[in-house]
């Protein structure tokens, strides 16, 4: 039997150890102290050291896996295109759903991530280990039914810790019929996608404790991706509706907005309610319509400036209806505002191309440069899709671009008012760096009623 210290060492001194089995130093700290090991880290050291079990010191053998190679204690999986299987167990929603897998590096605000139309399509990985610890209430919401198709997490969900908090996190999820998955190692899974691109998989969670991987790869690979999929439809409102809820702010809750100076039409592609809450807040009464509405559609509301929101999807797709209505908007003359997929459709309204991105950006920590004052800002991000730079006219330049690969992160027109961001200028990641956006757009609408 080999020491711990002995087995630290075999995998590279503390460092190391803690890297390969996802915990921190001080786990390291406890296995000295307690001269054992968890059997759960067993099978990453025993394939990283060569050793055997009977090596391994204190605890129980893991039981035996089962003939379909599910480790002790699996309920539930996640299945490549490649057919590589990570098991771990399942939580919320008893369900099988198939996505894209992305990551998300968010280190707080999960009930928004899961709830943000934008995330339709896909399965999302949180890097940040605990999701769940504050739970889940009726107001963190960004739409009322989520439109992600599954979560991955490291850590077993904990018992809520919040006073705000209503319900557990697997509870909430299985209200919405979620499937969630945890005990897998996310580092490893998020490295893959950042070197290889976002895979196809299938999230199972069956409630009789039955895999077949042979089919469920097969339903992987069978999934067509999001490239040339119109998904602002499955999230979009059916019908017109008013907004005037603001923001929300102790010790009242959210705001009214009871005398609004503006009216802005915001077309929902899968928009976020904090959006319609920053719009309101900045004096706009708004009016929702769906993505589908043509010009005239949004015109007969006479509003004196236009939204276009965030959603899934890809933006070529949506924009075969999306497109024709934004020009018809903007021949107008009324002031045109974009984020994330409406600032893609933007775009290619105004003759530029899109693409799509192999990895994505998402998360809460994304610094984007304004070009027009140098000023960076952190930002929200989610989108797998961006616009080519390249390919804008000339009466359209760049005016953010992103810190972490150069990407584009906003357009503005020089012959007509419009402008837009690929970020998500609603979101608080810590910061508020980007709620200005809402005053240019205002100031923008106010100019353009002054000539």
């Amino acid at each position: 039997m080999a020491s711990v210290d002995e087995i630290i060492e075999r995998l590279g001194g503390p460092d190391r150890a803690a890297q390969l089995t996802a915990v921190g130093t001080e786990a390291i700290r406890k296995w000295r102290q307690g001269k054992s090991i968890p059997p759960r880290h067993w099978p990453v050291i025993l394939k990283e050291t060569g050793l055997t079990l009977a090596d391994m010191p204190g605890g129980a053998a893991p039981e035996p896996a089962s003939p379909d190679g599910r480790p002790a204690g699996a309920t539930a999986a996640l299945v490549l295109a490649d057919g590589a299987v990570l098991w771990g167990r399942g939580f919320g929603a008893h369900a099988t759903t198939v996505g894209e897998v992305c990551f998300n590096t968010s280190i707080t605000g999960y009930q928004e991530i899961l709830t943000d139309p934008s995330y339709a399509g896909q399965i999302i990985t949180f890097t940040f280990p605990h999701i769940g610890n504050v739970g889940t209430n009726a107001e963190d919401i960004e739409t009322t039914t989520p439109a992600a198709r599954g979560l991955v997490v490291r850590d077993d969900p904990t018992e809520a810790s919040n006073w705000r908090s209503d319900r557990s996190l697997p509870a909430w999820a299985a209200s919405h019929g979620l499937p969630g998955l945890a005990g897998i190692d996310t580092r490893r899974l998020t490295r893959r996608i950042r070197d290889a691109g976002a895979p196809t998989g299938v999230l199972a969670f069956p409630a009789d404790g039955r895999f077949d991987l042979v089919a469920l790869a097969e339903q992987a690979r069978a999934w067509p991706g999001l490239e040339g999929m119109d998904l602002a439809k499955e999230v979009t409102a059916r019908q017109s509706y008013t907004w005037d809820e603001a923001i929300w702010a102790w010790p009242d809750g959210y705001a009214r907005q009871e005398a609004p100076r503006l009216h802005v039409v915001a077309v929902d592609y899968g928009a976020k309610r904090n959006i319609l809450r920053c719009l309101a807040a900045a004096g706009c009464r708004v009016t929702v319509v769906p993505a589908t509405a043509t010009a005239e559609d949004i015109l007969r509301h006479q509003p004196d400036g236009v939204f276009l929101s965030n959603g899934p999807g890809d933006p070529a797709a949506t924009g075969e209806y999306a497109v024709p209505a934004i020009r018809g908007v903007m021949e107008t003359g009324v002031p045109v505002f974009g984020i994330c997929l409406g600032h893609q459709l933007l775009a290619l309204a105004l003759g530029a191309k899109t693409r799509k991105l192999e990895r994505g950006h998402r998360g809460a920590n994304h610094p984007v440069k304004d070009l027009t004052t140098g000023r960076v800002e952190i930002t929200s991000q989610n989108h797998g899709f961006a616009v080519i730079p390249e390919s804008l006219p000339a009466n359209v330049s760049v005016t953010h671009t992103s810190l972490f690969d150069g990407t584009n992160e906003g357009i503005a027109a020089s012959d007509r008012p419009a402008f837009s961001v690929q970020y998500h200028p609603e979101a608080s990641p810590g910061p508020t760096d980007s709620h200005y956006l809402f005053q240019r757009f205002v100031e923008m609408i106010d100019r353009a009623k002054a000539a």
